[in-house]
């Protein structure tokens, strides 16, 4: 396929692999064709539907490979869902009456863009799939080649989605100075609230992380550095339904003999209960433009603590939330493997002239391909069967009260 001009976007939330990933095609188009056009919509479909881009010139070319120590995004996201007219409306980027698919695909081909490299989940590489569509059947050929990025590590059918492992590993970082809060008063609880709306990854690979990193520390209980008060006591998922009051009895012995309480807790954990005591109260629950609710505006982790600290005796309860902490770090070493791998992949594909999203086929033996964009769905749950996960959950529920406690 012949390629004069690729754009690249990022959409959607953060995660730890949106800059390195820029970066990455960046460098594979430069090495393997430094003629082709490079540029970069700002805040994905946002500078998509008003024409904001920037073009990656010999200079930016250069410094590609600084995107790879940074985290966040350098050409900017946004929340933008193109089939939601009445929000675009609202927020200006269309006029009433227009179709947002229309304006984009429109601008593409003013822009005069060949290959369009999608940084984002599956709302972000779907909707590029109908733009692609949308201009096939308008006698313009886009290849449209995406990469999957969620810190939930949720998009069907991909093994493992660019920046989670990075969210991992930075939410358990995040977790080592949360709860060396424990003894900053008697009866402490604490919730450690991570990202992850539909799935528990990131909570149950975060709560991993932290304990691998707790089992090779050395303890000085006759100091009070007990390896009991650092351990993480319960981990709660939206995959598992959480027994409120059986939890509070068992949490209550570990409030006991511990002196403090540490949760780990899924933000989508609980949702549903909650959403239904909201409007029951005649509350209303907000949602964002993509219908979600916005988990912000019902707090999860606060009402876990309301439900939780009367009955297990709690004296001060302490909520701490690592997404945005996790989300906009630098990628990790193995995710920059990962990143290095698809970026590649995916200018491949786009010289094949080959769409879809690029990940390992967890349906085709785990294969590295351009994964159809019609087989691409979101809310992948977390298989709670996972071993690691099963041998995890099982210490915590074994584990046993100290001896008594140093004052």
């Amino acid at each position: 396929m012949s390629i004069k001009r690729v754009a690249i976007l990022t959409a959607g939330g953060f995660a730890p692999c949106l800059s390195s990933a820029v970066g990455g095609l960046i460098e594979r188009y430069n090495e393997l064709d430094p003629s082709i056009e490079i540029i970069a919509y700002q805040h994905g479909y946002h500078g998509l539907l008003t024409g904001n881009y920037i073009v990656i010139g010999e200079e930016a070319r250069k410094k590609a490979g600084l995107l790879h120590k940074f985290g966040g995004s350098p050409i900017g996201n946004s929340r933008v869902k193109l089939t939601n007219a009445k929000d675009l409306v609202k927020r200006g980027l269309v006029k009433e009456g227009e179709d947002p698919l229309e304006v984009a695909a429109e601008r593409l081909r003013a822009d005069r863009v060949d290959v369009l490299h999608t940084i984002g989940g599956d709302d972000t590489n779907t909707t590029a799939a109908d733009l692609a569509h949308y201009l096939e059947e308008n006698d313009y050929q886009l290849t449209v080649v995406g990469l999957p990025k969620t810190i939930d590590n949720d998009v069907v059918p991909v093994r493992q989605s660019l920046g989670a492992w990075t969210a991992a590993e930075e939410a358990a970082k995040f977790a080592r100075n949360i709860i060396g809060e424990h003894r900053s008063n008697p009866r402490m609880l604490i919730i450690h609230e991570v990202m992850g709306r539909n799935c528990g990854y990131l909570t149950a690979a975060a709560a991993k992380a932290y304990r691998d990193w707790w089992k090779t520390q050395e303890w000085a209980p006759e100091l009070g550095l007990s390896k009991e008060r650092w351990d993480i006591h319960a981990v709660y998922i939206p995959e598992d339904a959480v027994e409120i009051e059986r939890e509070a009895a068992r949490l209550k012995a570990v409030m006991d003999g511990v002196g403090n309480v540490n949760i780990f807790l899924s933000e989508g954990a609980g949702v549903a209960e909650i959403i239904a005591e909201m409007e029951a109260n005649g509350q209303e629950v907000q949602r964002d433009p993509f219908g979600h609710v916005k988990l912000d505006t019902i707090n999860p982790g606060n009402w876990f603590a309301k439900q939780f600290a009367e009955k297990i005796g709690a004296e001060k309860v302490m909520v701490q939330k690592s997404g945005y902490f996790s989300r906009a770090a630098a990628a990790n070493v193995e995710d920059l493997r990962l990143i290095k791998s698809m970026t590649d992949y995916a200018v491949e594909c786009a010289f094949r002239g080959e769409p879809g999203v690029i990940g390992h086929d967890e349906e085709d033996g785990d294969k590295l391909k351009a994964i159809p964009f019609k087989r691409i769905a979101g809310h992948k749950p977390f298989d709670i069967t996972t071993p690691w996960f099963r041998e995890m959950m099982a210490e915590i529920d074994e584990a046993v009260s100290p001896a008594p406690e140093v004052k």
